[in-house]
């Protein structure tokens, strides 16, 4: 799987409204991981994800881009199998790409996803959202 990322952090600071963060319409999975929808068409989404420190490793389900993903991490950190990624930091997954992201600490990141997400399970894509 190719990536594309860059730390926006040298020349971009994030400041999060928390007030305006919270008032979101969040979808709580229960498992330490929260998603607010932020824009809608077709199959192309962009949401926030909001992650508690404590959630399990594996509270994101292993699942495919059909058109890649763009994300930017605007607090804490997101690895996977491609890589470690920080407050700032710009990523571009490339279309099918299938990852297991797992957040690091408290973590919020601002998500786009051109044409939706699969979730896989062992090794077989299933149809759904995460």
């Amino acid at each position: 799987m190719a990536v594309l990322s860059r730390s926006l952090g040298d020349f971009l600071k994030i400041n999060i409204d928390t007030v305006a963060v919270e008032a979101l319409p969040w979808r709580d999975f229960g498992n330490g991981l929260a998603m607010a929808r932020l824009a809608r068409e077709g199959h192309r989404e962009m949401v926030l994800y909001r992650v508690r420190a404590d959630a399990q490793p594996e509270t994101f389900l292993k699942h495919e881009h059909t058109g890649g993903e763009i994300y930017l991490v605007l607090k804490g950190r997101i690895a996977d199998e491609t890589g470690e990624y920080s407050e700032g930091d710009f990523v571009f997954l490339d279309p099918k790409s299938i990852h297991s992201p797992r957040a690091i600490g408290d973590t919020l990141v601002l998500v786009l996803w051109p044409e939706g997400v699969r979730i896989v399970d062992d090794g077989a894509a299933a149809p759904g959202k995460h």
